[in-house]
């Protein structure tokens, strides 16, 4: 069930400086309105993101953000000399807080749920020759693990799971904006 609430959350800034931080960006040929709007707008990422299973708003907030629950597929190729290439598909899944900050513009996350519980994301949008510059900066402590929390954190979930992920959704919504702007011309 999903309920409106009347205020939008406040994730305040990045926490920098954890140990675990991944980085995304590109430049993405789209204006920054453009490449806002499909970023912002969470739940239809579905419809353009094939690795993404679901995404599902449990409370919405008046800035378009709120409590949102994902999941992706972090796809993986196996190379089976015998067969050919392999693919498997890992699901994952996550609950995150979310606020939209139309202003900057800029979508900030806060993972609530699942193994990157603590996880704090920042989608940042600035204007650049051609378009617009995207940035996604994840950073975390790591899962409460002893001894392996911190080392599956950087060496695994980070490069693998994170980056994988959101290598693919970024450039798929990029790919979704250059085409309508294309379009547009």
């Amino acid at each position: 069930m999903t309920r409106d609430l009347a205020r939008p959350l406040d994730l305040g800034p990045m926490p920098l400086g954890r140990p675990m931080e991944t980085i995304d960006e590109r430049l993405v040929r789209a204006p920054v309105g453009t490449m806002f709007e499909l970023a912002s707008n969470v739940d239809n990422w579905p419809a353009h993101l094939s690795h993404y299973r679901y995404v599902r708003f449990r409370e919405r907030c008046t800035d378009g953000g709120g409590l949102v629950e994902m999941s992706a597929y972090r796809p993986f190729q196996i190379i089976d000399t015998s067969k050919g290439p392999l693919r498997a598909n890992w699901p994952t899944w996550w609950l995150s807080e979310m606020s939209v900050n139309r202003a900057e513009p800029s979508i900030r996350f806060r993972h609530v749920g699942g193994i990157t519980k603590g996880m704090d994301v920042e989608w940042t949008f600035t204007p650049a020759p051609g378009g617009t510059h995207v940035r996604i900066l994840h950073v975390w402590d790591g899962p409460r693990v002893p001894l392996v929390g911190m080392w599956a954190a950087m060496y695994v979930i980070g490069p693998v799971f994170v980056h994988g992920i959101a290598t693919r959704t970024l450039s798929g919504l990029a790919d979704v904006a250059e085409r309508a702007t294309k379009n547009q011309q």
